[in-house]
């Protein structure tokens, strides 16, 4: 089950809802909500659901924040995170902010105790379009300037460009303020530009 057709779904359910509390709203807007509360219930097919909706989002993130070799790995440690505090989730933001929250802190604690950067990043497995030489050339280069970026760096450009979140949701994933995200996203772009002309792209 997909996250499009959990959306589909409960936005057709609660149409014509209206709530006045924030909290409400926000779960309203949340494909996941019902999903999650069913979670905090205590229901093991809710828990699989829930897995098979947000495990390919993470496990592509993991891939490129610390390599294809341990991505498996980060990964089940996210959702055995996720599953140990899904109590703490209150719902005043989407829950893929705190699912992202929990893989970014689990692939930086990863990182630092391994004392490395991550091995050879990979791209998104869901991406299997056709493309010539060049554009694979293109497509390695990005992922080897991507590797070169400072595991939070690049967290916060994977979060903005991958993954399309807002610079709110992303300064709750990252826990630094959403004042500095423009300009840690900023800061990302140039130094991945300046990897990517030592890597000889030519524009």
């Amino acid at each position: 089950m997909s996250v499009n057709t959990l959306r589909n779904s409960q936005l057709a359910a609660s149409k014509g809802h209206d709530s006045a509390m924030n909290v409400e709203e926000s779960q309203n807007h949340d494909p996941l909500a019902e999903i999650v509360r069913q979670c905090q219930a205590g229901q093991r097919s809710a828990q699989q659901q829930l897995y098979e909706a947000c495990h390919q989002d993470v496990y592509g993130l993991m891939m490129r924040m610390v390599g294809r070799e341990d991505a498996a790995d980060v990964s089940q440690q996210v959702f055995m995170q996720v599953f140990r505090k899904m109590g703490q989730f209150q719902g005043q933001s989407k829950f893929q902010t705190w699912l992202y929250r929990l893989a970014v802190n689990e692939s930086l604690q990863h990182l630092r105790k391994n004392k490395r950067k991550s091995q050879v990043l990979s791209h998104d497995p869901i991406d299997n379009r056709p493309s010539t030489s060049r554009q694979r050339e293109a497509k390695d280069l990005l992922e080897f300037a991507l590797e070169r970026l400072e595991p939070l760096l690049r967290s916060i450009f994977l979060l903005k460009e991958s993954r399309g979140l807002s610079y709110r949701e992303i300064a709750a994933a990252t826990e630094i303020p959403e004042g500095t995200v423009g300009s840690r996203l900023n800061r990302a772009r140039r130094k991945l530009r300046e990897h990517l002309v030592e890597l000889g792209w030519e524009q």
